[in-house]
């Protein structure tokens, strides 16, 4: 699980050399405050399901923890609905204006850029809705002991979680004007 999360950062981390390459430097620097939110969230949030599960980090025999962990789950679901650039939530604020600076720029390539920033987003929505469907919603395939005994984590693991699903969900909107907005002097 945390190999998939890890090789969506490296997606993301195009996406800031794609803003770079765009000129869009300000974008790039708000897309990457943003993704350190929704990406803490997603791998404490694995933490914690690794955790709950006795150690099992393969999402492969994992599947049907939506009822045994709610709570991790509802994490989870908002972490990777963030990093596919769900609308209102983090990502999407960043995600949308580098791909509107790709359309909007009178380069010759410009429309085939933003071609493949739509193609990439697509890729991201792809793995994470594969993540959550084999840890959380299909049968499970792992251990039935571990499955059972699956329990959600303590309030030290849960606290932090809560925090970062509430900026994983509100930070994009409340910084984007200090990021990009019209005047800004950052």
């Amino acid at each position: 699980m945390k190999k998939v999360i890890a090789y969506s950062t490296c997606s993301q981390l195009g996406y800031m050399i794609f803003a770079c390459g765009l000129s869009a430097y300000d974008i790039a620097i708000f897309h990457l405050s943003n993704h350190a939110f929704f990406k803490a969230l997603l791998f404490l949030g694995s933490g914690s399901i690794i955790h709950a599960v006795n150690n099992e980090q393969d999402m492969r025999k994992l599947g049907g923890l939506k009822s045994k962990l709610p709570f991790s789950y509802s994490v989870i679901l908002i972490g990777s609905l963030a990093l596919i650039g769900f609308p209102f939530l983090t990502g999407f604020y960043s995600k949308d204006l580098i791909l509107e600076a790709a359309y909007a720029k009178n380069y010759n390539f410009s429309l085939f850029s933003y071609v493949l920033g739509c193609l990439a987003a697509f890729c991201t929505s792809f793995y994470s809705t594969r993540l959550l469907f084999m840890v959380f919603l299909s049968e499970p395939n792992g251990n039935k002991n571990i499955i059972l005994k699956a329990h959600e984590s303590s309030l030290r693991i849960g606290f932090p979680l809560f925090i970062l699903a509430l900026l994983s969900i509100t930070i994009g909107y409340l910084t984007k004007d200090l990021f990009v907005g019209v005047g800004s002097s950052f």
